[in-house]
């Protein structure tokens, strides 16, 4: 999600993850949980979030600052994507959501940060193309333009980098994978002030593309990292998130 957004739906994605009874007076309406699933990653504690508040988004026109929050979220998810699966780095993301002046639930985009993680056996699969110059392979998840943080959507392009590919190389540079993440265990209050919760959550039923944009070695590379997979995909996390309202923000 690019631009602000009004939905009709219910409470935001993580003020369903946040919803003990403990928290009921902080996280108004935050009555619903995200849909059950089979357990993929057991809870556990995540990656706590200490990131600031500076990627947070402009408001809409006309909206309560007092009633709009800025959520930063953090995770290092694990990833499974054709025959490679590997533990990313730490991505963060940020957005605000709130009541839009007609009564709907609007959200808006801010920022994601993410940083490569080395794939192992890099270009050839192998030892030797993990440790030889020039053949190593990295991988790094860039915001896909889609998200709707009330429903667990999120779009990803994975970047493809390593001495031998050109810079456009990407998985889903044509069209994003789309994510849509479930619950895996219940939501824990690390913190009330400042408010920290974290919780566990995966989707194993996305489908992954195929490498584009990478040169002679496209097709190769599809082969090495098993892609495109329509099935057996997986992406699993641990993961936290704080929030701040806009009348608190400097």
């Amino acid at each position: 999600m690019s631009e602000t957004t009004a939905v009709r739906r219910g409470p935001s994605l993580l003020r369903r993850l946040a919803a003990p009874v403990a928290a009921a007076a902080l996280l108004a309406g935050a009555a619903g949980v995200w849909a059950s699933g089979a357990a993929h990653a057991a809870p556990a504690a995540g990656t706590r979030s200490v990131a600031g508040f500076g990627d947070c988004p402009a408001l809409p026109e006309g909206v309560d600052p007092a009633r709009w929050r800025c959520e930063v979220h953090t995770a290092a998810p694990k990833l499974t994507m054709g025959e490679v699966t590997l533990t990313l780095a730490p991505m963060t993301m940020t957005h605000a959501e709130g009541p839009m002046p007609d009564g709907t639930n609007g959200q808006v985009w801010g920022a994601m940060h993410s940083a490569p993680t080395a794939v192992p056996g890099g270009l050839t699969g192998t030892p030797a193309g993990e440790h030889a110059p020039g053949r190593g392979l990295a991988i790094r998840p860039e915001y896909g333009g889609r998200s709707d943080f009330y429903t667990g959507a999120l779009s990803l392009r994975f970047r493809l980098l390593s001495p031998a590919l050109p810079r456009g190389c990407v998985i889903g540079a044509s069209e994003p994978v789309d994510f849509r993440a479930k619950r895996s265990g219940p939501s824990r209050w690390v913190s009330q002030d400042p408010p920290v919760i974290e919780f566990s959550a995966y989707d194993d039923t996305f489908t992954a593309p195929a490498p584009e944009h990478c040169g002679p070695l496209t097709g190769l590379l599809g082969r090495r990292l098993g892609l495109p997979a329509a099935t057996g995909n997986l992406l699993s996390y641990d993961a936290s998130y704080t929030f701040r309202t806009y009348d608190q923000l400097t």
